[in-house]
Parts: C-alpha cells; structure tokens; sequence
C-alpha cells in the first residue's frame, strides 16, 4: 500500500480507503458478522482511511455503528472520516442547520454512534450549500471542544468549495471522480492542488459501473442504484456512463478493470486518496491491492477516451 501526505493535516494516509455507505444495508443486505469482517480486512490489507456519514445505512446511521463496533481495539490506528447534513432526511424530516449547537447535536451523535471521541475529519454533506457559517462556526467550536481534527466539504462544485474554504480552513473534501467522471480534472483538481486541500475520491468505481460485470441491459434492485434502471431520474447518467465503460472494455482486461480505476484516480498530482466500498472481505482485499502503485504517464494517456 503506498501512503501519502493527506494535503497540509501533516498525516501519512493510505491510498486506498474504504467507504462504508455499503455494510448499512442501502446497498443490500450484509449482516452484522460480514461487515466487521469487511472492515477489518481493509484494515489488514493496509488501509488506515475509513470513511462514512450520519445517514448512511437502514435505518440512518447504521453504517457508522458497525464501523465503529469494528474499530475497537484499532481506532488509534486509522483516520475516521463522516459527514453531517442529512440526517433523518430520508425519512420524511431531516434536522434543521440553523445553528451551531444543531451542528455540534449532529456531531456528538455521530461520534456516540462511532463509539469514539473525536472525528479525525468531519464533512458538511450539503454539497450544494449556498451559506456554509453555520457549518463552519460549528466546526470551530467542535475544534475547540477537542472533538474534531479538520473539517471539510463532500461537493462536485468549485465555486461551493471556494466558498467553505472561504477563511482558509477547508483541509478536506470529498468529490466524484473516476474515469467515467473526469470533470474535476479541469478545475476542480487544480484548485486543490495549489490550496493544498486533501482529497477524496467518492465513486471511484462509479457505483460499481466499472468492475466490468453490468451492461446497459443490467438492473439494480438495490436502493442507491435503482434510479438507473429503465424510467428512473438516472437513466441518462447511466448510459452514458456505461457508453464510456464500452470504450474502456477494449483497452483494459476484463480482470484489471478495478484495479485500473482506483490506480488511475489514484495517480492524479493531487494524490488523492480513493474510497470505494465493499461488501465481503474479498472486495477489500482487491481494492487495497489497487493501492500498491500508480499508473504511468503512458498509461494514463492511453486510458484518455
């Protein structure tokens, strides 16, 4: 596993990272026994990222409890990462942002449900946000109260990470990038680079498009990608994401087509760190793999399509 500097928090971060939207269900069913497994696998496979958020999991919040059961005994040894924002939204009524004490209510309860103290890193999960001070001032008093190390922002927009980085805090954010995703690479990116903001890589196998085993024939039964299917809000978005997975069957072995995607985000002169799920200690095992090395200039010319 290659270990990298985490943009200016001074850390050594691993590569590879896992997400755990995947182990709460949302992506289906996975018992309590296969996700601590999954998760200490990563671990010994040499991952020391672990990412998660408030809502992830059926019901909210499941994916943080079982991340966190899984870090006893370990937790001193990794980076935590989770998100707040979207609490109970899915569920008919999320919690208002309306003032510092919601964002350190949300905070708190996220760190009971981790059974740890402090967050290494806490992101806002508004991605769109228009006024980010109340996230802000509440990150600053979490960071007094010793609760929080650095915080940040999950967004694809430049100009709402322009604006939570607005003072110069921003140390993290979250964005989709992958090779069916390219649009960061133009400004995005950049902007991270000379603001040293670290970066993680959600979607880098674009919800799983790019493990080679679905067409535009394939159907989800799963709830984050049932909007792919026919009818679905979607729908668009996954054929023309399948249309560039077409392209990318013929330049690479159906067998290295995960290990080429999370190498070739992997490989950006941001050195981001990616954060792909999984659902069984073999998906873990084959992602953190993938973080042994980084492709080559030629390379990733070749995967240009």
């Amino acid at each position: 596993m290659l270990y990298r500097d985490f943009g200016r928090t001074g850390w050594k971060i691993s590569s590879v990272g896992l997400g755990t939207w995947n182990i709460g269900n949302q992506w289906g069913q996975i018992d309590a026994a296969t996700s601590w497994a999954t998760v200490r696998a990563a671990y010994d496979h040499g991952m020391n990222l672990f990412d998660t958020a408030e809502s992830y999991g059926l019901p909210n919040g499941l994916s943080e409890e079982r991340l966190g059961t899984a870090l006893a005994g370990i937790r001193h040894n990794v980076f935590v990462v989770s998100k707040i924002g979207n609490w109970g939204k899915r569920t008919g009524q999320g919690v208002p942002k309306t003032s510092v004490d919601m964002i350190r209510l949300c905070a708190h309860a996220s760190l009971h449900r981790l059974r740890t103290d402090y967050h290494d890193v806490l992101l806002c999960h508004e991605g769109d946000i228009e006024d980010p001070d109340v996230y802000l001032e509440g990150f600053a008093a979490l960071q007094q109260e010793g609760r929080l190390r650095c915080y940040g922002i999950s967004t694809n927009s430049l100009e709402v990470l322009k604006r939570f980085n607005k003072v110069g805090g921003c140390k993290v954010v979250q964005v989709d990038y992958s090779l069916v995703a390219r649009e960061p690479e133009a400004e995005f990116l950049p902007y991270c680079q000379t603001q040293k903001i670290a970066v993680m890589v959600r979607g880098p196998l674009a919800r799983g498009l790019l493990s080679g085993r679905y067409t535009k024939q394939s159907t989800f039964d799963d709830e984050v990608r049932s909007s792919y299917n026919e009818g679905g809000s979607d729908r668009t978005t996954f054929e023309r994401r399948m249309d560039k997975v077409d392209r990318l069957r013929a330049l690479i072995e159906p067998a290295d087509m995960v290990t080429t995607s999370l190498q070739y985000v992997i490989s950006h002169a941001t050195m981001p760190v990616a954060i792909p799920g999984a659902k069984s200690v073999a998906q873990a095992a084959v992602n953190a793999a993938a973080g042994d090395d980084e492709l080559s200039a030629a390379e990733l010319e070749r995967l240009q399509v």
